[in-house]
Parts: structure tokens; sequence; C-alpha cells
């Protein structure tokens, strides 16, 4: 049995729709109008004990509301979602004692009281015995920095700081599943690369299951070894992340800088050339031509200065994912 398992899961949400027209206020105080937004559209899927899963899609597309099903925030509409053999909204004293639960733009911390007052609370909210909660708040502190943050007030902190506190405050407990909502959002590159780090040591070492649902392609190809893609409340993808660039992105670019300007001519095994100025772009399937072979082809033929070999960026796959799928 996975550690979760979600089967034919649906949602919707009614929204009040905004009248038009120079009126509009007035009608609308009057008659209210709505629609049915589906968030979720008989979404399946497991997660095995250990795995860190990146879970990604455009705004609205359901990512927020499958980890509010999965913790027990919302209730579906239909379909069935057992985590740990629980159902998360029926049995939720129970299953919140065994996840943690960080949302970029939400804090579980007391803003107004130091970071180790919401620690300590915490504490008494899990019932942690003083010293499993002594010794993994300084495992925690230690390795995310932010032992010198304790007797900060929450307010005073800067995005990077408060982040991760929240993922401290996520992991006090030990918690066998943890759910990170744009966990990284707003964060600067340095804080980023070292949540990262922490999150990956995290998942090796303690073998916390991590659901990751983000923007930043970056999180995903740095942390993620699977990934599900949501589009429209339906589940588009579900696989490695190699797999996904080889079924929409099989091209891979080689960039050649020249000493001078060459006009383009047919090389063997490219799939097509693009010339700008003095800048050489060959296009090649990796599958049929190696990319080693594709380099000498063109260092035999072209007065090359320079060279460079690039993918398509994650975010022009997932935008064509989109396209071909949610039409």
């Amino acid at each position: 049995m996975a550690q979760i398992e979600l089967r034919e899961i649906c949602k919707t949400f009614k929204v009040a729709e905004r009248p038009e027209g120079r009126l509009a206020v007035l009608r609308g105080a009057f008659v209210r109008k709505h629609r049915i937004i589906k968030a979720l559209d008989s979404v399946s899927f497991d997660i095995e004990e250990g795995e860190l899963v990146g879970y990604i899609g455009p705004n609205g597309a359901g990512k927020s509301t499958t980890v509010k099903i999965m913790s027990g925030i919302l209730t579906p509409d239909s379909g069935t979602c057992r985590i740990m053999g629980r159902i998360p909204w029926v049995q939720r004293v129970r299953h919140v004692s065994q996840i943690g639960v960080v949302f970029g733009q939400r804090s579980q911390l007391w803003w107004d009281v130091p970071v180790s007052d919401s620690f300590d609370l915490l504490k008494d909210i899990y019932s942690i015995p003083a010293n499993d909660f002594r010794q993994r708040l300084d495992e925690l502190t230690e390795t995310l920095e932010i032992t010198g943050l304790l007797k900060t007030p929450v307010r005073q902190l800067s995005l990077g700081q408060r982040m991760r506190c929240e993922i401290a405050a996520a992991l006090l407990h030990r918690p066998k599943i943890l759910f990170l909502d744009e966990p990284t959002i707003g964060l600067d590159a340095v804080t980023k690369l070292a949540l990262r780090d922490f999150l990956r040591k995290e998942n090796s070492e303690h073998g916390t299951t991590m659901i990751l649902t983000t923007h930043d392609m970056d999180d995903i190809e740095s942390m993620c070894s699977r990934v599900m893609v949501i589009g429209r409340g339906k589940k588009l993808y579900d696989g490695s992340l190699e797999e996904l660039k080889k079924r929409y992105s099989p091209l891979r670019c080689i960039r050649a800088t020249l000493d001078r300007y060459v006009e383009a001519f047919e090389i063997e095994g490219a799939e097509s050339v693009d010339v700008n100025a003095n800048i050489w772009s060959v296009f090649y399937d990796p599958s049929k031509i190696a990319s080693y072979e594709m380099i000498k082809r063109l260092s035999q033929v072209l007065p090359i200065k320079d060279i460079t070999i690039q993918e398509h960026d994650i975010d022009e796959i997932i935008a064509l994912m989109y396209r071909e799928m949610c039409i």
C-alpha cells in the first residue's frame, strides 16, 4: 500500500461573478450570479514513502487545492484519499500529528512574539517530549542557521529568515510527510540554494516524504526525481523530469560562436540551422546522433571560437504541454 493514495478526487468551488455596467454595484446587491469552477477533475496518483515529488502547474491549476485536501483542510466533492491508511478530513487530529505543511505565503508562526515562543507552543500542541524537542530543535536551528533568530519577533524577520523558521516549525515533530506549497517564493538565490540543500538532506537522511508545489522550475530540477503536472484540474503527466523533456522537447541546441560570419548550410545529422551574425544555432536529436559527434562535425567545417550545448527551458516545455493537452 502506498503512503499516499488519491483516487478520482474532484473538487468544485462556487464563485460570485461581478456584474458589469454602470449600475453593476446596485444590481449585484439584489441579484448575485455565480459560476462553478472545477478545481480538481478526477485526479488520481500514488506516492510511496520517502519520495520527493514535484507537483507543478500554472496558477489555478489545482495544486494548492490538492495539498489542502491531502492535509485535511478541504473535503473533496467525490473520490477517495488515504494517507498512511487514514482519511485526512475525517481523522484530522491523528493525521496532522504526522504531517508538516509549509505555505510560502502564509505563516504558522505567531507574528508578534519571538520565534522560540512559537516553537515552544508547537512543542505543546504536538506533545513532543522535552528531550526530543531539545534535540530536534538544536539539529534544525544549526542546519538551517537560525540560532541567532530565536529571540527575534517574527514580524522583524526577512522573508528568507522567516521561511527557514517556517521549515523548522513544520519539522519539529518529525513528520512522516511534508507538504511544501511554494516554499521558495520571493527568496534570493543564496537562500534558495541553502533551502534546497536542506530539504534534500532531510529527505535522504530521515526518509521524509515530500510533495513540492512550485512555479520555480529550478526547484524541481535540483530536487525532484519524479514530477506530476496538473492543468485545469486534470493530471497531465506523471513520471521523471528527463522523460518529460524527451517527450516534449526532444531536440537539443549547439550554439557555436564563430571567428567570422559564415552563411548557413546543411549539416549532416542536424534538424535545422539558424544563423544570427557570427552565432550558429544547430538543432539536433540526441537519440539519433551523440552530442560529441555533432560537435566534431561542426568543428570540421566551421571556424569555432566558443561552443555551448543547450536544452529547452523547462518553463517552455510545460507551456508546450498546456498548449497540446489543455486545448
